[in-house]
């Protein structure tokens, strides 16, 4: 089913969506990992789960096998990134063609990171510099693909547009190219997303905002994490994290807590769902998401 419909049917029946995010890994060990924390997250009925690849288009035909078992062996809806780094046209129109041939409706259209050791992104001589770009060209193959279309946005502003009016008019320009949902980069202010939504929306972005959240597992990883994607850790958090430093069990047990009162904060004020960015780890994503079933903080959004 295309997210976009999954999206549809929840928002007329008043229901969130939650989906997670994962990485194929390199080793057959990796694989086997992977594979079972999808299970073991597929009790909790995702609606769907996207599958990146590496940086600099690495790793891009493991991800089209990913995504092609999850969806014939696991029959979970999946959302295959699709990126514009080091691929020619020809080469992303192969990919598609590859995933439409699978069954997969779905795809994350995204410019990508530059590969490791490269400080800018340099688009391919016969390929694509910005997602908006990508996204025309899925939508200019009329019956070839038809795919439901996703693309990512930045509450923060993407690392490499500190603007926030010019980072809003690029994020139109994907929209108008035919984008049908959008998924936020992490964040950990809730602020952010909900200032972010306004602005979108008064933009004329009428699309889905699905907030992405990262329930961080020990201080050193978020430190990273946020000075790669440009996102900020508010004060009192930074200070908690802190104090629990040289505490790895601390520190996960804060990730929790911090990440379970984020989404339900999001959910309540009207957040379509949540998307987890889970780093391949089912624990905390399944506690996490256990309580927001169970306390279901939706029941009471206000209207946004």
């Amino acid at each position: 089913m295309k997210v976009s419909d999954i999206l549809r049917f929840a928002r007329e029946r008043g229901e969130p969506v939650f989906s997670f995010e994962f990485s194929p890994p390199r080793t057959e060990e990796g694989m086997r990992q992977l594979f079972e924390t999808v299970e073991a997250l597929r009790s909790l009925a995702p609606a769907f789960v996207s599958v990146t690849y590496g940086a600099g288009g690495s790793n891009r035909n493991l991800a089209v096998d990913v995504v092609t078992r999850m969806k014939r062996e696991l029959e979970i809806e999946p959302v295959a990134h699709m990126t514009c780094v080091g691929a020619s046209r020809d080469e992303v129109a192969g990919l598609l063609d590859e995933l439409a041939q699978a069954g997969i409706q779905n795809v994350l259209a995204l410019r990508g990171d530059p590969p490791v050791g490269q400080s800018s992104f340099v688009p391919h001589p016969d390929g694509f510099r910005y997602a908006s770009d990508l996204v025309a060209f899925i939508r200019a193959s009329g019956e070839r693909w038809r795919f439901a279309v996703g693309g990512a946005a930045y509450p923060e502003a993407h690392p490499q547009t500190p603007d926030l009016a010019v980072d809003l008019v690029n994020l139109k320009k994907k929209v108008d190219a035919g984008t049908d949902f959008l998924v936020t980069q992490l964040f950990f202010d809730n602020a952010h997303y909900f200032r972010f939504v306004d602005r979108a929306r008064a933009a004329g972005i009428s699309v889905p905002i699905i907030p992405g959240i990262m329930p961080f597992l020990n201080v050193e990883q978020l430190e990273r994490m946020t000075q790669r994607c440009g996102a900020s850790i508010p004060a009192p958090l930074q200070g908690a994290l802190e104090a629990r430093r040289s505490d790895p069990e601390a520190a996960l047990q804060l990730g929790v807590a911090y990440a379970t009162l984020q989404c339900a904060d999001l959910l309540r004020r009207g957040a379509p769902g949540i998307h987890f960015y889970t780093l391949n780890r089912s624990p905390a994503t399944r506690a996490i998401l256990a309580a927001l079933k169970v306390s279901q903080p939706w029941r009471d959004a206000g209207k946004r």
